[in-house]
């Protein structure tokens, strides 16, 4: 049995919902870190590249584009280090039928950039977030607005995971703390301050630690 019918079957069978998680890095580079830690926590990955970064330098070349493989229910993937990854760039997360095309994987990981035009979710799963903050007055109105716009999609988002600078971070946070609705503020996870922040979330967000998590991915 492949890996990624394994991976599929077994959160089936445990009645898991599929988990999404929506970075929004500076590079494609700590997207695909972020990939490599999930890979080492044991989990299948789809890495879907939205923003074209990935293979900004050979992009990936099909038959059919991304709209007519999610149409035809066969994603055409390239093997890495960390699992699968999916040129798709301006794919939408909740695009008709890529939820059932993704079936097969743990973890379905979306590189968005650091300026996301159009935020969605993907019907039916559950939501982690990963924000990059710089110390620019820009980069953190950015992170809280996008943290003010999630703040709203009660019931899918398990953890928000900021990362980056510590006193940007810090500053978002409070503001958080401040003006958003405290079982919103709850779900945030600063890990600016520790050692790797990347391994850090990963290992949080697939329940290695005591995050929200921890009772859906085993």
């Amino acid at each position: 049995m492949l890996a990624d019918q394994a991976a599929g079957l077994r959160r089936r069978g445990a009645q898991q919902p599929l988990a999404c998680v929506l970075c929004f890095f500076d590079s494609a580079n700590a997207t695909e870190q972020f990939a490599h830690a999930l890979r080492r926590l044991g989990q299948v990955c789809l890495l879907v590249d939205v923003c074209g970064r990935l293979f900004a330098a050979s992009p990936a070349r099909n038959l059919f584009d991304w709209k007519q493989q999610i149409e035809r229910g066969q994603l055409h993937t390239q093997p890495f280090a960390y699992g699968e990854a999916w040129y798709a760039p301006g794919v939408r997360a909740d695009e008709p039928a890529l939820r059932r095309a993704a079936q097969g994987y743990d973890q379905v990981v979306f590189d968005l950039g650091s300026s996301p035009v159009d935020l969605t979710l993907m019907p039916d799963a559950l939501h982690a977030v990963v924000i990059e903050i710089q110390p620019t007055h820009e980069s953190m109105l950015r992170a809280y607005t996008l943290l003010k716009t999630l703040s709203h999609a009660n019931g899918v988002l398990s953890n928000v995971g900021l990362l980056g600078d510590p006193v940007a971070c810090d500053q978002v946070q409070a503001a958080c703390s401040h003006f958003l609705e405290p079982a919103f503020t709850q779900t945030l996870i600063n890990a600016a301050c520790e050692d790797d922040a990347i391994v850090s979330l990963a290992v949080r967000m697939v329940g290695e630690g005591t995050g929200p998590l921890a009772r859906y991915i085993k």
